[in-house]
């Protein structure tokens, strides 16, 4: 099994995907518990969900699950959101705050899986930004995810549709920012917002470095959008998916045209 799954393209934007894994070593998946064993935050069907939208796009995905290390997390497990619930770069417990181990990894097998899993996934992910940036002057990730529109442990109410992160306006050019939201503000009867509850996670923060042309920005998706419900088995609803690619499309090819403004 390899950590990671490159598909190149000669366009201007890179697709990150780094919660669709599901991949587990049978050892680790046995130490999980039942509740642990659902997978229940993976980021189900999201790079089936963008596959072909944007042709010469590259992709870089995950193929391991996020219990076994969480390649949008710093490695140094730093916090991404101090204060608030959040799990970490192993997380101990799902997105209810339940416990998921039976027996939980310790500080020297999380540092192997630093290693083995994390590691190379950025790296890879740093690679491809570094091609397309010297192809095309610019390189902009588009860092894809998805979340359950209700979890209490992690905020109030429901989750609007369409959640724009670019650390306040910090990882992207502002074109970038106002023209995803605009698209996503004409979507009809879908919700956004930007920089709320997500405003882009270690991935986004990372690799946005403008001034180095280097554009960061992150979707996170409420399952609601896509999923027939967001509970096992985690269906993907076709009817609702080809409602909500075109726009998603829009966004992608918004931002690739925007590329060549970019260039410094």
């Amino acid at each position: 099994m390899t950590p990671v799954e490159v598909t190149r393209g000669d366009g201007p934007v890179v697709l990150g995907l780094p919660h669709t894994g599901t991949w587990l070593p049978p050892e680790v998946m046995a130490r999980l518990n039942a509740r642990g064993q659902i997978l229940a935050d993976t980021d189900w069907h999201i790079h089936r969900l963008y596959a072909g939208l944007l042709p010469g796009a590259t992709t870089v995905r995950a193929t391991f699950h996020r219990y076994l290390i969480d390649a949008n997390r710093p490695p140094d497990g730093e916090s991404l959101y101090p204060g608030q619930n959040t799990t970490g770069l192993v997380p101990l417990t799902d997105f209810d705050g339940q416990p998921i181990w039976t027996h939980p990894p310790d500080a020297a097998e999380i540092a192997e899986r630093r290693v083995a899993f994390h590691a190379p996934y950025h790296a890879a992910l740093e690679a491809e930004l570094d091609r397309v940036r010297a192809r095309h002057g610019v390189a902009i990730l588009y860092d894809c995810h998805s979340i359950r529109a209700h979890i209490p442990f992690l905020f109030d109410g429901r989750l609007p549709d369409f959640n724009i992160g670019t650390a306040n306006g910090t990882t992207c050019d502002p074109g970038i920012e106002s023209a995803t939201l605009e698209i996503c503000a004409q979507a009809e009867g879908y919700s956004h917002i930007l920089n709320g509850r997500f405003k882009g996670g270690w991935t986004t923060r990372h690799y946005g470095r403008p001034a180095e042309g280097l554009h960061a920005i992150q979707m996170e998706l409420a399952q609601i959008t896509h999923l027939e419900s967001e509970s096992p088995p985690f269906a993907l609803s076709e009817p609702k998916a080809a409602r909500l690619r075109p726009v998603l499309s829009d966004i992608l090819h918004r931002l690739a045209d925007l590329a060549p403004s970019l260039r410094s």
